[in-house]
């Protein structure tokens, strides 16, 4: 973001009415210990909308506010100037008047040394326009959409030269080799170029088939000839720390990797297959911020569950769903939140996904003897107020975990379960007792990762009858609230561009269902009459939004679509 002094953010927030003197002064030293921009945890905390914050920034600049999702990007003239460089100055060339002068979207319109720049290059004036990181990142999309073929053939060409050099009976050398080394370069470069979170490598009877994951679904990229197989992962091997030399074990490692100026934490697993070792490689940007719970996608019900439940200085709060919901990118968020000078936060992971400044992280090592259990033992010994244990597997790190909360800490950590209430007996089944299990919850939230519209081929229609009927099934079917939310009339959907490889969807939101263990549902779990339909029905009595029930708001307001909802629930 455009960074301004602080003094300027803060009398343009409080002549528009948005903050106060005091609020913005708190806010300040929150960020300043956070080592945040201050604009963007006023944002991220929901005190202004990001558009109207933007709104108000260019109205304070006198310059004019551009929003690339709306406006269309000539990608002629957008392409006089190289992605590297747009990236570098972080600028979008969008269109090109009738008098000849460039439009050109900044996130920072008061640069005149790339203003200078471009006009030297492009030979032409230069009309800057206020843009956002967002609006930005649509034009680099375009970028990517174009360098798609681009790199589809830099592969192939890697695969061929690959070939010629396949002879190399050293596994070592022939990793090291250099169409190898450019191939594994260009298909990270690609799945990142791509938005993917993870890359697919995997042996076949006759090929190499390379899938992203992108959204939470799978695609298939690029097959290879199998013969180049043992040295491309030799080199993953290489790259992440693993032994060339072991073909019959699993295998897990990381490395950190510098693509396109971006830092990426890179997480591989390796395992061998009938037809050879599959590798797969989860990607995260080394340099995330924290995001807020808004952000995430939660609503203000929601938020204020969670809120209630890591208020208090003991007790456990626990995430809850499959594998790839996004349980440690929402633990990370509460721990924003929960970061402040006067706790002590230490973490048992495996592994650290995110660095957090002031959070104390271990990473569990099997082979040093580091379990989520040791681990716990551990980190009791180290005055913690909040323990994030990264996910309770066992009875003995439940039955540590479960102690550690009746002791004056607050224990956050996540569970593989359905939904929320199916934590509860989850729990009893690792062998912690019902009286425990009553004393020891704040509360529970499960929750899922559906796709987003594509906000910039958004389309609104009216459902068939047959649909509408369907729909009304399952709204009975999941014993609905109305007063949460009606069978939507209208729906949404994207009609597929470009920008969003014509999938009509782009980027992912959170589902949400958020249990608050109240005295109620204490007294349930410890009854003779406990079973799960019971705690649901109290549950949803005592407030409890569904999953089926927060996807459906975010349907109603397109956000998302009733198959994504139904899709990801039923995981």
């Amino acid at each position: 973001m455009l960074s301004l002094p602080t003094q300027q953010i803060k009398e343009m927030l409080v002549q528009a009415g948005v903050l106060d003197d005091a609020t913005f002064d708190s806010i300040k030293i929150e960020a300043d210990r956070k080592r945040q921009n201050v604009a963007d945890l006023i944002i991220s905390e929901g005190l202004i909308n990001k558009e109207y914050f933007f709104n108000l920034l260019a109205k304070t600049l006198g310059f004019e506010r551009i929003n690339l999702g709306i406006q269309k990007i000539d990608e002629r003239v957008m392409n006089l100037v190289s992605e590297d460089m747009a990236r570098q100055r972080k600028i979008i060339v969008f269109n090109r008047g009738d008098d000849g002068a460039f439009d050109i979207a900044m996130e920072n319109p008061t640069d005149l040394e790339t203003i200078d720049f471009l006009s030297l290059r492009l030979k032409s004036k230069i009309k800057p326009f206020l843009a956002t990181e967002e609006d930005l990142n649509r034009g680099y999309l375009l970028y990517h959409k174009r360098l798609t073929q681009d790199f589809k053939k830099v592969i192939e060409d890697g695969i061929q030269k690959s070939l010629r050099s396949k002879n190399k009976g050293d596994l070592n050398e022939a990793a090291k080799d250099v169409p190898i080394v450019a191939l594994v370069d260009n298909l990270l470069e690609y799945a990142l170029s791509s938005r993917a979170s993870d890359v697919h490598f995997e042996a076949l009877d006759d090929a190499i088939l390379v899938r992203f994951r992108i959204d939470g679904v799978l695609h298939e990229i690029i097959k290879m000839p199998k013969e180049i197989h043992p040295a491309v992962v030799a080199r993953m091997k290489i790259l992440s720390g693993l032994r060339v030399d072991e073909h019959t074990h699993p295998q897990d490692g990381r490395f950190r990797h510098k693509i396109s100026d971006t830092l990426v934490d890179i997480r591989v697993s390796v395992i061998p297959t009938f037809y050879g070792e599959k590798v797969e490689m989860r990607l995260l940007s080394a340099a995330q911020k924290p995001i807020s719970l808004t952000e995430l996608g939660m609503f203000e019900n929601t938020i204020k569950v969670i809120e209630e439940g890591v208020k208090k200085t003991y007790g456990m709060v626990l995430l809850c769903g499959p594998t790839g919901c996004g349980k440690t990118t929402t633990l990370y968020s509460i721990m924003n939140i929960l970061n402040r000078p006067e706790v002590n936060i230490v973490t048992i992971e495996d592994p650290i996904e995110y660095d957090m400044r002031y959070l104390n992280q271990t990473q569990v090592n099997m082979a040093a003897g580091i379990t989520f259990a040791s681990g716990l033992r551990s980190i009791l010994r180290q005055d913690p107020n909040i323990i994030m244990v990264g996910e309770i597997r066992d009875h003995e790190t439940a039955d540590i975990a479960v102690q550690s909360a009746l002791t004056g800490h607050l224990v956050l950590s996540s569970l593989h379960t359905n939904d929320a209430p199916t934590t509860v007996p989850r729990l009893m089944d690792m062998g912690v007792p019902p009286f425990l299990v009553s004393a020891v919850l704040n509360v529970i939230c499960a929750q899922r990762l559906a796709r987003k519209i594509h906000l910039d081929c958004i389309e609104s229609y009216t459902p068939s009858e047959e649909s509408l009927k369907a729909l009304q099934s399952e709204f009975r079917s999941a014993e609905v609230n109305e007063n949460v939310v009606k069978v939507p009339k209208v729906l949404y959907r994207g009609r597929g561009c470009p920008a969003c490889n014509n999938t009509g969807f782009l980027g992912r939101l959170g589902i949400f269902e958020a249990m608050n263990i109240t005295e109620e549902v204490r007294k349930l779990i410890i009854s003779p009459e406990f079973n799960l339909d019971n705690l649901r029905k109290l549950a949803k009595k005592e407030g409890m939004t569904t999953m089926f029930e927060d996807g459906m708001r975010k349907v109603e307001l397109g956000m998302t679509t009733v198959e994504e909802v139904l899709r990801v629930i039923r995981e």
